[in-house]
């Protein structure tokens, strides 16, 4: 198991971004979290095998059809032992 801490930049609240993701990621069996950040953009923690990983990673660069996707960093990062996937509270 990896994880991954995505930041997605771009038109990316009020969309529809967090509640899509979480399907996303389900789809994908990742275990993670999502939530909004103060600056406007969304934080995605996300744990699995490489290939769940790049799969989201390739999903998140475009997101649901509302959202105008930017650009997305991303940073490996320690493993939070998450069973399922949520949306957080903005931070």
């Amino acid at each position: 198991m990896h994880a991954q801490r995505f930041r997605v930049y771009g038109r990316v609240q009020g969309v529809g971004f967090r509640y899509s993701t979480c399907l996303a990621a389900l789809r994908l069996g990742l275990a993670g979290w999502v939530r909004n950040r103060l600056d406007g953009s969304v934080e995605v923690h996300a744990e699995g095998t490489p290939e769940q990983l790049r799969a989201l990673a390739a999903w998140l660069q475009k997101g649901p059809p509302a959202a105008r996707v930017e650009r997305v960093q991303t940073d490996e990062c320690p493993l939070e032992g998450l069973q399922d996937f949520a949306e957080h509270a903005t931070r």
